[in-house]
């Protein structure tokens, strides 16, 4: 009888422990820093995007649109499906342009920062060096 109580009480004591330590390790992989949960809320509101070869814009024909930065991202990201070399080009209050000096190398399936503390509502474009076909993702 004394070994049947020693083992139930082994038992029910590993079952607390246990359940202890899955509650715990459970309640930290949860949790997320605000970095990433700012992260999870800009990238994903996300939007995909087909670049026609032929041109260096996007967007472009026939629409010839903007994109327009939101208060879901502070920068304009864009993830393409192969390696790019991208800049941002703004439209301007007086209805010009106004592009970026330098390119930043996107590279296949990571998010890349193209511009930085982009102010909400901004219109935009991305411009790419090559005028090949490029896919891919952006937020902004």
């Amino acid at each position: 009888m004394n070994i049947g109580k020693r083992i139930a009480a082994l038992a029910l004591t590993g079952a607390v422990v246990g359940s202890g330590l899955i509650a715990t390790t459970a309640g930290t992989a949860g949790a997320a820093t605000q970095g990433e949960a700012v992260a999870r809320s800009c990238y994903g509101n996300a939007l995909s995007y087909t670049k026609d070869a032929g041109t260096h814009i996007y967007p472009n024909y026939p629409n010839f649109y903007y994109l327009i930065a939101t208060s879901n991202c502070a920068d304009i990201n864009i993830k393409t499906n192969t390696d790019r070399y991208v800049k941002v080009c703004f439209l301007t209050s007086g209805g010009g342009k106004d592009c970026q000096d330098n390119y930043k190398l996107a590279t296949k399936g990571d998010w890349t920062v193209i511009a930085t503390n982009v102010r909400d509502n901004a219109k935009f474009q991305f411009y790419f060096r090559s005028d090949a076909k490029s896919t891919g993702y952006s937020a902004a």
